[in-house]
């Protein structure tokens, strides 16, 4: 499957489906990341990071598919995904052995897109996503992912 050949607008639709379909909040977002996993061939770990209620400077490991992390806790402004969680803004980062500040989950990981999840002006969360393909993610990933985010921040 090429990347012109992903069906973007029609995962946005069918996350929403499973959001309304879910029985709770968990549900629906390990159902959404299972279809991204399945859907899109340049994904290989797809997941999210809750701001932990206890901590507000802290992500915690959320629902994700793929290969177990040893990051389940993750510090606002260490790694990619901290760094997002800091800025509220949305990080593609097609070559990690590029970044200074890269976590790394995986020896196979080559790139990797963080989007914030936000109710309002208060982030509640974030899509991770890993890619074994260096310069995996696109400007079709950012819309898609962020369409999603939208549509999950529903739910809190």
């Amino acid at each position: 499957m090429t990347e012109r050949d992903i069906p973007w607008d029609e995962l946005v639709t069918k996350s929403r489906r499973l959001i309304d379909e879910a029985a709770d909040r968990e549900e629906a977002m390990q159902h959404i990341c299972a279809l991204l996993h399945r859907e899109v061939p340049h994904y290989d770990w797809v997941g999210f990071y809750l701001v932990d209620p206890l901590s507000e400077k802290q992500l915690v490991l959320g629902p994700y598919v793929g290969e177990p992390t040893e990051h389940t806790r993750i510090a606002f402004g260490q790694g990619v995904c901290g760094q997002a969680a800091e800025s509220l803004k949305t990080f593609i980062v097609n070559d990690v052995t590029a970044e200074s500040n890269y976590l790394a989950c995986s020896p196979t990981v080559q790139s990797e897109i963080v989007v914030p999840v936000m109710k309002g002006d208060e982030l509640i969360g974030e899509i991770d996503i890993d890619s074994d393909t260096r310069g995996a993610m696109t400007e079709n990933d950012r819309k898609m992912l962020e369409a999603i985010a939208e549509e999950v921040a529903e739910l809190f």
